[in-house]
């Protein structure tokens, strides 16, 4: 939507493009007190401002992993048995002794790979959907047993697993931050299932998240679809886990004006051969 269709002032024209790092709070304190004060007075960034933390609550919910219930009794097994480490002082030796050698700094680790907007995009994402006090309190509780679990889920990776979902994360933060993006949600064929499109124009690109969808019938598959014109054109397969899912929809968005979800053989199908569960239009 143009600065010239939402209205205010030439001077203010480009807080309209601020909504997407609004949403995830990676606006520093100047930009983001200014974008609040033309908030007050703007009726679309602040719907496009909603829709955007919706989807980024989405994209949280999609990548949570609940813990087995039996890691927390294990770590406070190990707790009990596992003696402390001493506190280490600078400039000391163990016993007391001033350890004179000379000083090599460590340089900091390379940054990680996953970008800083979807890490806002999951926090932002809890919040909205107001868990994010009962996710802290867990994490305070569960704190060692998840690093532990996370530690050898790390060790277990390949390298070129880790590089692909560093370029997936990168990916799907492109398109829910890119100044034009614009999302379209509808219900996925019942009342507690709903899907939300985002869509950049400028990316190319677009990202589906879905939320509340059932397991399909065995030998079923969810499938997206581009509309291009009256011509579907295939976009991906959802996992079908049943839990929230969030994927960055195949081949590039070019003339497409919409999108559907169909249920389609396993595999996925070259024509949609069922009704669509729901029809998003680009905005």
């Amino acid at each position: 939507m143009s600065a010239a269709t939402r209205g205010g002032p030439g001077r203010d024209a480009e807080l309209h493009t601020l909504t997407g790092a609004y949403a995830l709070h990676a606006l520093g304190e100047r930009e983001r007190v200014r974008f609040e004060q033309h908030l007050a007075a703007c009726t679309a960034c602040t719907q496009e401002v909603r829709e955007l933390s919706a989807t980024a609550g989405r994209l949280g919910l999609a990548v949570s992993e609940q813990p087995p219930t039996a890691m927390k009794a294990q770590v406070l097994q190990r707790i009990a048995a596992v003696r402390q480490e001493p506190p280490t002082i600078p400039g000391m030796r163990p016993g007391g002794e001033r350890d004179r050698s000379p000083v090599h700094r460590v340089r900091p680790a390379g940054r990680r790979t996953l970008p800083r907007l979807v890490l806002a995009a999951c926090v932002a994402g809890a919040a909205a959907f107001g868990g994010y006090a009962t996710w802290q309190q867990r994490a305070a509780e569960d704190a060692l047993a998840q690093a532990e679990a996370l530690t050898r889920k790390a060790e277990a990776s390949t390298r070129q697993a880790r590089e692909e979902a560093g370029r997936q994360s990168q990916a799907l933060a492109n398109v829910l931050t890119a100044p034009d993006v614009r999302t379209s949600s509808a219900s996925l064929g019942s009342a507690t299932a709903t899907g939300t499109v985002a869509v950049s124009r400028e990316r190319d690109r677009a990202v589906f998240l879905a939320a509340g969808l059932p397991r399909p019938d065995a030998g079923k598959v969810y499938q997206l679809w581009f509309a291009d014109g009256t011509t579907m054109r295939p976009a991906g397969l959802l996992a079908s886990s049943g839990a929230a899912e969030t994927i960055l929809m195949d081949g590039a968005v070019g003339p497409a004006t919409g999108m559907g979800v169909t249920v389609e053989p396993a595999g996925g199908s070259p024509q949609p051969t069922s009704q669509p569960l729901a029809l998003l239009n680009f905005t």
